[in-house]
């Protein structure tokens, strides 16, 4: 697949969908085949140059999407996603192909717990829209999991702030965690529902709501995306439905 082929299809017209439960009516909606060919698509995504992310704390290698390929991904989530997050018009959105291979203790604290993409200043008005495509076949790699707060927002809001700015022994001893990635309840969170990975399965959700690939780290970690854990991952900001 070349980036120029726009006229052929890139999404299946009827992929599989279902619903899972996040809490508070919120559900992370997921849609199995959803490519129309996906072994060509990863094929072309395993060609492309890798390389890591100095600017924001995704531990591992990235790559851009085409323009032309970004629209029509842009597009898909507009006719069949958005409204199912609750989203009314789309006013942006970014793609990145993504292969985590950071090895656990090299960690920053910033990537030992869930995270949120962005919040939004007026929830009622503002969506902050998220997707992931599972690119490979192992399901062993790891999907993606949920998770709520167990303490206060203040203190959620300090944990967040401190995994910014501490070192790593800093960290690790003012709340009592080590290097690694997370998989599953601590302390600080826990774990309210995960999607097993699958070949050509996208998930979609409010990347409001904590949220952590779930990385075995008892598979080997590549940055060859031919075996590694490869991913299309997308970020829409959406205005909410009008309201009277």
């Amino acid at each position: 697949m070349s980036a120029d082929r726009t006229a052929l299809p890139l999404f299946n017209p009827s992929p599989r969908l279902s619903r899972v439960p996040l809490g508070n009516g919120q559900s992370c909606l997921v849609l199995d085949d959803v490519l129309s060919d996906p072994e060509a698509f990863a094929g072309w995504a395993t060609g492309l140059a890798y390389q890591a992310t100095p600017h924001y704390p995704y531990p591992g290698v990235v790559a851009g999407l085409p323009d032309p390929l970004a629209s029509r991904v842009r597009d898909h989530f507009d006719q069949r996603v958005r409204a199912h997050l609750g989203g009314r018009r789309t006013v942006d959105a970014n793609m990145r192909l993504s292969v985590i291979c950071t090895p656990p203790q090299q960690l920053h604290p910033i990537q030992w717990q869930c995270h949120r993409d962005r919040i939004a200043a007026d929830p009622t008005r503002t969506l902050f829209a998220a997707s992931v495509l599972y690119l490979f076949e192992n399901p062993d790699l790891g999907g993606t999991s949920f998770y709520r707060s167990l303490v206060s927002p203040a203190d959620t809001d300090r944990l967040v702030a401190d995994s910014h700015v501490l070192s790593a022994e800093d960290y690790g001893s003012r709340y009592g965690l080590n290097a690694g990635y997370m998989n599953g309840s601590n302390a600080y969170f826990e774990r309210i529902a995960s999607v097993p990975a699958a070949w050509n399965r996208m998930i979609c959700y409010d990347g409001s709501i904590f949220h952590s690939a779930d990385v075995n780290t008892a598979q080997p970690l590549s940055a060859d995306p031919r075996t590694g854990r490869l991913t299309l991952n997308g970020f829409y900001t959406c205005t909410r439905p009008l309201t009277t």
